[in-house]
């Protein structure tokens, strides 16, 4: 039989169990853990596991994981790993449920995501609910700083909750965006809480919501399509190669949280994107400054999405290279809005093989108490499905 138990917050013992363990055969811990006996093991996770798997109907067996069996833990894990008459879970507090216990705020105001062991998180509960609740390791905060680089500092308020239950325990704000990371020991456990402190834009934009340079910029009508076109889902990658101001990137973030990469060769441009980032609130974003197709080969990400909007001609030349760094899987969409532009397009995916399908679209629009005509210039649309045999 396995009881797997937390041993709550504070140091790395078995201080906070609540029940007898002298009747357990062996207890199974992290190498972390301070409490020293015969019967205890030290194990890692996998090593843990295999131990648990080999010998949960052989001994009485408590395994004590860190904080709650129930939060980030390899508890569940194994868990379900075991037939279910021979496992039971004890609950203990974790560091979500104790930081709120102490700042009176309600689990419904909270969504949480890790970056402990590992460098993505779901967009999907970043900055999202009042409060994000973030598990922590020592690369976090220069992680999280990344992340908000287009962030001022009072868009965000930031506790943290350094050594939970630990004597030394300390839960204070910070200021995240400009925290000197060498001013504690991140190799400590600890969590953030961060509050929103701006309110969420319109997820769909109205054009004058754009900082733009004459206009320069995909019309919201238009933008819809294309967003539409790419089927975006949440955490993709998506790169806008000649973004202007940044309107499809923007609102395909604040539509669908996918991370975004801009190329903008445009100096003038350029200032407009930074701005419409900052005004936006978009996370998880980079943008590179010159000729796009000089940056491709320079990147070790792979985009799950591509469109090109703009760039002349030296990216259409670069079209088969995008085809190429594209993802399995993925789509490449091409707006074009010149006869010229469009012949060159063609004729470079054509002399490369690669399939697409094209449409066009026209739009007019009517305005004012006269409903005045407004027409849109036609726009090409190239859709490229990449789907290599693996």
């Amino acid at each position: 039989m396995v009881t797997i138990a937390g041993n709550g917050m504070g140091d790395y013992d078995f201080s906070n169990l609540n029940f007898d363990i002298s009747k357990f055969d062996k207890i199974i811990c992290d190498p972390n853990f301070k409490e020293e006996a015969k019967n205890i093991l030290k194990l890692k996770y996998k090593d843990a596991k295999q131990y648990l798997l080999d010998n949960y109907d052989k001994e009485e067996i408590l395994y004590v994981v860190t904080g709650s069996p129930l939060f980030f833990s390899a508890g569940t894990i194994i868990a379900k790993s075991l037939p279910t008459n021979s496992v039971k879970l004890i609950n203990n507090s974790s560091s979500k449920t104790y930081l709120l216990e102490k700042l009176f705020i309600s689990e419904l105001d909270v969504d949480t995501i890790s970056l402990h062991g590992r460098d993505n998180f779901d967009l999907q509960n970043f900055l999202q609910n009042k409060y994000t609740f973030v598990v922590c390791d020592k690369n976090t905060i220069s992680r999280l700083k990344i992340a908000l680089s287009y962030f001022e500092s009072n868009s965000i308020k930031t506790t943290i909750g350094y050594k939970l239950g630990f004597e030394d325990e300390e839960i204070k704000e910070i200021d995240l965006i400009n925290f000197d990371e060498n001013s504690i020991d991140l190799n400590a456990p600890f969590v953030l809480l961060i509050k929103k402190e701006f309110e969420q834009t319109n997820i769909i934009s109205e054009d004058v919501e754009f900082e733009t340079e004459r206009g320069m910029i995909t019309k919201k009508y238009k933008r819809q399509l294309t967003l539409q076109n790419l089927d975006l889902e949440p955490n993709q990658l998506l790169w806008d190669i000649g973004a202007g101001s940044g309107s499809c990137a923007i609102e395909a973030f604040k539509r669908y949280k996918v991370k975004t990469t801009l190329f903008e060769k445009n100096e003038t441009r350029v200032e407009f994107i930074k701005q419409n980032l900052k005004n936006h609130y978009v996370t998880e974003t980079k943008l590179f400054v010159g000729e796009a197709q000089e940056y491709f080969n320079t990147l070790e990400e792979v985009p799950q999405r591509i469109f090109v909007g703009g760039g002349g001609v030296e990216v259409i030349k670069q079209l088969p290279k995008l085809y190429e760094l594209l993802d399995n899987k993925g789509i490449m969409l091409i707006n074009a809005i010149t006869l010229k532009h469009l012949n060159l397009m063609l004729t470079v995916l054509n002399e490369a093989k690669i399939e697409y399908e094209i449409h066009s679209i026209s739009l007019t629009t009517y305005k004012g108490k006269l409903d005045l005509v407004e027409p849109e210039r036609q726009l090409f649309q190239i859709k490229i499905n990449k789907n290599e045999e693996e």
